[in-house]
């Protein structure tokens, strides 16, 4: 149990306090509206006189409405004003009418993003997801204090310094693990098996966050990278260091994994994609209100092995600039999913008085190097429709020419040349679920029979082969007697044994996961990876496609 919440009564105010209290507000108060008046201001005198209806308000007739609901808002409104989020309201308020991308960025959120940017933050080392309605451990980075304070795979977050992380979305627990250097974070766990929940103190440090966490020989003679967590500062660096080592290992193909992808930095993007094009190939065209450039492609290196790029609906932005310009040039075959369709630049901007927030302001668009334009359609659909919506099945957008004169379409992300749907099963959605749980158990002891798959530490595989379990049937029938016991997971025998390759599968990832983390246990997930195998499968399409590269190609 935790310890409950006690009630202390508020010390009585003196009025002289109550009246600092209230001149403190005030000031706040102006001090919001003042900023966000600025930025309004300033977007007027930028856009002239918006189109509102009709000719729209002026200037100054904004102004005195702003002014006016501030005054309303200060002296009428019947709770407390926290001026700081009052703020953030007005100016995101304001932002979000132009389109859904340009955003206003607390000086915590603005701290947060330079430091992801330079591929370092200060947090405790772990990969945390949710699962079942909960945030959970699902990987511990070793030599991190996570892995020094004791944490494990399949511990659930409860409390983080003592408030209930219930209801919390995964970007909210990490959020609140981060912090200072140096700095302590309490978090409350509750870990299989334990009848009561434990607590860990935990000093934060700095921690790597390579954008590649996954590269391998995934077949003899192909390589397989992940880039799956964005572009930032060292994206470019950690490339050619991966190509280096699976060239020495004698890769003659390569998949490269942009799935979930959500984009970053666009030099790095134009750093990736010259490593794959010849000098002078147009990788991105950016068009803003006055002028156009084009980037393009300077490396004196260029990899001409036959490449297959992975995306899927999450791959977005700079993700997008790289499968659209290897496309466009025929340099890649894209297997997959039609890509989110993220084609804003966003400019970051600090804001240099009042706070020390930063606006990611759209100032212009993307277009792949045949003319594509890479976002999709915002106008007319919510927010909910435009974040989780799924693009296919979108009208084509206008029709553009690849190098080799192969039609493609843009205006909403980038189509795959080998479309390759996931299928969303529900059944297998709560067999995994099911699964997890059965797998926290299982590598803390708690399953009889079975208890020599208790883990307590993640550890490097000895090899290769360390990473596939054999899951035998005893260990399914204790899977199947576990979710018996267990109504909550909503599994039944029978759809168990219906799906007994899958669960077979999901066993051996989850305590791969466990026992060596998620990096290593890539490994296996890949194995049963549809689009993957996919991929795997158009390696000759690939290779055709580099004998073109002999040819002289069109500009």
């Amino acid at each position: 149990m935790t310890e409950p919440i006690r009630y202390e009564p508020v010390p009585r105010m003196t009025k002289i306090h109550e009246a600092r209290r209230r001149d403190r507000r005030r000031r706040a108060i102006r001090f919001g509206s003042g900023l966000a008046l600025a930025l309004i201001l300033s977007a007027t005198a930028l856009w002239g006189r918006p189109s509102l209806g009709g000719e729209g308000p002026t200037p100054a007739q904004i102004k005195e409405d702003f002014l006016e609901a501030m005054r309303l808002v200060q002296t009428q409104y019947a709770g407390e004003v926290d001026s700081a989020a009052l703020l953030t309201a007005t100016i995101r308020g304001m932002l979000a009418a132009l389109d859904p991308h340009s955003n206003y960025l607390t000086p915590r959120e603005y701290a947060d993003l330079r430091q992801e940017q330079e591929s370092e933050f200060f947090g405790i080392g772990v990969t945390i997801n949710q699962r079942r309605g909960r945030v959970y451990v699902i990987s511990v980075i070793p030599d991190t204090p996570a892995d020094r304070a004791g944490l494990r795979y399949g511990d659930a977050i409860l409390a983080v310094d003592g408030r209930s992380a219930e209801g919390w979305s995964t970007q909210e627990v990490a959020r609140r693990v981060r912090g200072e250097r140096g700095t302590t974070v309490e978090l409350t766990i509750e870990r299989a098996g334990e009848a009561t929940p434990l607590t860990f103190r935990i000093a934060r440090a700095p921690i790597p966050l390579p954008t590649i966490r996954t590269a391998f020989v995934i077949r003899p003679g192909i390589g397989y990278i992940g880039l799956t967590w964005g572009f930032q500062s060292t994206t470019t660096e950690e490339l050619d260091e991966q190509l280096r080592r699976l060239k020495a290992q004698g890769i003659k193909a390569l998949i490269l994994d942009l799935r979930g992808n959500p984009g970053g930095l666009l030099d790095q993007a134009v750093g990736v994609a010259s490593r794959f094009l010849r000098p002078g190939e147009t990788i991105v065209r950016i068009r803003g209100r006055t002028r156009e450039r084009h980037f393009k492609a300077e490396s004196k290196q260029v990899e001409e092995v036959p490449m297959v790029v992975l995306i899927n609906r999450a791959s977005a932005s700079a993700s997008e600039i790289v499968a659209g310009a290897l496309q466009d040039h025929d340099r890649a075959l894209i297997v997959g999913e039609t890509s989110f369709g993220k084609g804003l630049v966003q400019t970051v901007i600090p804001l240099l008085r009042g706070t020390a927030g930063a606006l990611t302001l759209s100032t212009a668009r993307y277009y792949t190097p045949s003319g594509r334009l890479i976002q999709r359609d915002y106008r007319n659909v919510s927010a909910y429709e435009y974040r989780l919506g799924r693009p296919d099945g979108r009208p084509p957008g206008p029709a553009a020419r690849t190098d080799g004169g192969r039609r493609v379409y843009g205006g909403g992300g980038i189509e795959p040349d080998i479309p390759v749907p996931v299928k969303l099963d529900p059944v297998r959605q709560r067999l995994f679920g099911a699964v997890f749980e059965f797998t926290r158990h299982l590598i803390n002891g708690r399953i009889p029979r079975f208890e020599h798959f208790r883990v307590e530490r993640q550890r490097e595989p000895a090899s290769p082969k360390d990473l596939f379990l054999e899951v035998e049937d005893p260990l399914i029938e204790a899977f199947i007697a576990f979710a018996a016991r267990r109504a909550d997971l909503g599994v039944t025998e029978k759809e168990i044994r219906a799906h007994l390759e899958y669960v077979r599968q999901k066993i051996r990832e989850e305590v791969a996961t466990a026992r060596f983390g998620i990096d290593a246990a890539m490994r296996v997930i890949l194995q049963s990876d549809e689009q993957v195998q996919r991929a795997l499968e158009a390696i000759p399409q690939a290779r055709q496609l580099v004998e073109n590269l002999r040819q002289p190609r069109r500009r």
